[in-house]
């Protein structure tokens, strides 16, 4: 922020709606993405990057109070733009929903990663955490979605649910027809990891075009903001795990495919389906992480 956008001493600038939303996928790159947008002058920087009121299932969204719940301070004046980047609310069932009830016109930003190095990526976030969370073979077994859920079960805890659901969190074909069929598709800009860590400078110019902001001068340094722990106890993924993830992953992802445009040529997850990557060259480099 430039020193003449601060808040003179004494002047209040009020509250904004959040009017913006990163909405997945969780160990996407989601962090990295939100914290450098935070860093343009025309943007508020949240309380918390994940805001998750779309997905809070205690909230009466038969009458939400909007102006209570989802606001935030004003940090300047010059502040026209805040976002909410909480990753869940793409695969949540009713999250996207509740969403356009809010803002039918919200700019909506989704990064993809392949879904079987963002489902281990996502066990070895928990796993680093907090010893507690289950193993690989039960992370794979609690909830072994085969499609994307409709609804959130009445009898479990939602937070456990929220992050027990990694399955789930990889049909993204299913994820983006519900989206486009509640969004424009003009107000969606989809992302790929690998292409925005390539060239990290265009993927920002590309991101603050489509929220109609200035150019950064200079985009801010790529950092890889909540990576994940070097290494994790427990019991390492196999060849057999993987080829049948791949397999439970493969009509979702041609979906994906068509819908998104998005070339997932280098994925592992499209090499293993086409027989290009043996699943015990992928489960070999997963390994190198857990001890």
């Amino acid at each position: 922020m430039n020193v003449s956008d601060a808040t003179p001493p004494g002047d209040d600038p009020g509250t904004m709606a959040y009017n913006f939303a990163v909405v997945g996928v969780q160990k996407g790159g989601t962090s990295t993405l939100a914290v450098t947008l935070n860093q343009h002058r025309l943007v508020c920087q949240a309380p918390d990057k994940e805001r998750h009121y779309f997905d809070d299932e205690t909230v009466d969204w038969s009458a939400p109070d909007y102006a209570r719940d989802y606001t935030a301070p004003r940090r300047a004046p010059v502040h026209r733009l805040l976002g909410d980047a909480s990753p869940t609310y793409l695969y949540w069932p009713r999250a996207l929903e509740r969403m356009r009830a809010y803002k039918p016109d919200m700019p909506l930003v989704a990064v993809f990663r392949d879904p079987l190095e963002r489902l281990f990526s996502h066990w070895v976030m928990l796993r680093s955490r907090n010893l507690a969370w289950p193993d690989w073979p039960d992370f794979l077994t609690e909830w072994p979605h085969t499609s994307l859920p409709d609804a959130v079960p009445d009898d479990v805890r939602t937070m456990r649910w929220r992050h027990m659901t990694g399955l789930a969190r990889g049909f993204y074909g299913e994820q983006l027809q519900r989206g486009f069929e509640l969004f424009d598709r003009q107000q969606w800009l989809l992302l790929e990891l690998r292409e925005m860590l390539g060239d990290f400078e265009a993927t920002i110019h590309r991101t603050t075009d489509f929220l109609d902001l200035p150019r950064f001068e200079r985009v801010p340094p790529l950092r890889n903001w909540h990576a994940g722990a070097e290494q994790v106890p427990g019991t390492a993924p196999t060849a057999d795990d993987l080829a049948r993830v791949a397999e439970v992953y493969a009509k979702d992802l041609a979906l994906f495919e068509e819908l998104s445009g998005i070339d997932t040529s280098a994925w592992p997850t499209r090499l293993v389906l086409d027989g290009e990557l043996d699943p015990a060259e992928l489960a070999a480099r997963f390994g190198r992480k857990v001890r």
